[in-house]
């Protein structure tokens, strides 16, 4: 058989500094063998997390991009969506997967909204259903404690943490369509944990001791491993563990370099560990 290389297109907005969103997902996919295809939702001269930032929305701009590519003839081995500013911009999304999607296309969801039980200032009640529309066309979704709980319709407690209460979270955002789920920042006793529910039905829940503070873009590069790694099938478990274990080492490396939480983690020193073992 020829052996051919897998294609992603990423929908997430571009931030020059704060390694977060488009800048941490293109080196991660790519060291994991697969093209990656950006698609901005907007363009920032760094996140917004810093008291000051440029900002250039993009939402006008989506539609004549990615018509280019249907031109051009271009498909998908998986589409993998992050942050987006605007209800107009989640319609343009559902759109390019109707356009792009085959039946074995990998749809990954990562519906950035909110964290620590607080939505962020962009997520209108509009923008909250529209993401809930995106996130029920996922085939991977990976929602933290606080976005399962805003797309689940449930309220969001800092105690959320049982296996039951989980699981039945997990169960609510599964609905008509079955996916692989996977929620993060599970916090309890000094450790952070990762609850899985793939669609089958199966469950698995598993934690690791807190590396360090909370850095940005670390679901960013959590949700991009757990990208690579689904567009090529690889085993859920596997590919969670993997993810979980090298953002901790990476926050464990900025810890030691001195790198301010607001900039993220030195992933770029890690990569050569997520280079397939087949590589060319």
């Amino acid at each position: 058989m020829r052996k051919t290389q897998k294609k992603i297109a990423l929908i997430n907005d571009f931030s020059g500094f704060g390694r977060c969103s488009l800048t941490v997902s293109i080196p991660i996919i790519s060291a994991m063998g697969i093209q990656c295809c950006p698609l901005p939702t907007a363009v920032l001269s760094n996140h917004t997390g810093y008291e000051q930032y440029f900002f250039d929305d993009y939402t006008q701009s989506m539609i004549p991009y990615y018509t280019q590519w249907e031109h051009l003839g271009l498909q998908f081995d998986g589409i993998y969506t992050g942050f987006l500013g605007s209800y107009e911009q989640v319609e343009i999304v559902l759109d390019f997967i109707r356009r792009f999607a085959r039946p074995d296309t990998v749809v990954i969801v990562d519906p950035v909204m909110g964290d620590d039980g607080k939505t962020y200032d962009t997520l209108t009640p509009r923008l909250c259903r529209e993401l809930v529309r995106l996130a029920q066309r996922a085939d991977v979704l990976t929602p933290n404690v606080t976005e399962a709980c805003i797309l689940a319709g449930v309220p969001y407690r800092a105690d959320l943490c049982s296996l039951q209460e989980l699981q039945a979270l997990a169960e609510t955002l599964s609905g008509q369509k079955e996916k692989d789920i996977i929620i993060t920042g599970v916090e309890q006793n000094g450790e952070i944990g990762t609850f899985i529910r793939r669609r089958s039905g199966d469950c698995e829940y598993f934690s690791q001791p807190l590396a360090g503070p909370r850095r940005a873009g670390t679901g960013d590069v959590f949700a991009s491993v757990v990208a690579a790694d689904a567009v090529c099938g690889r085993d859920l478990r596997n590919s969670v563990h993997k993810a979980a274990a090298f953002v901790a080492d990476g926050i464990r490396l900025s810890e030691e370099l001195q790198i301010p939480p607001q900039d993220g983690i030195a992933f770029e020193m890690l990569l050569s560990r997520l280079i397939p073992e087949n590589a060319p």
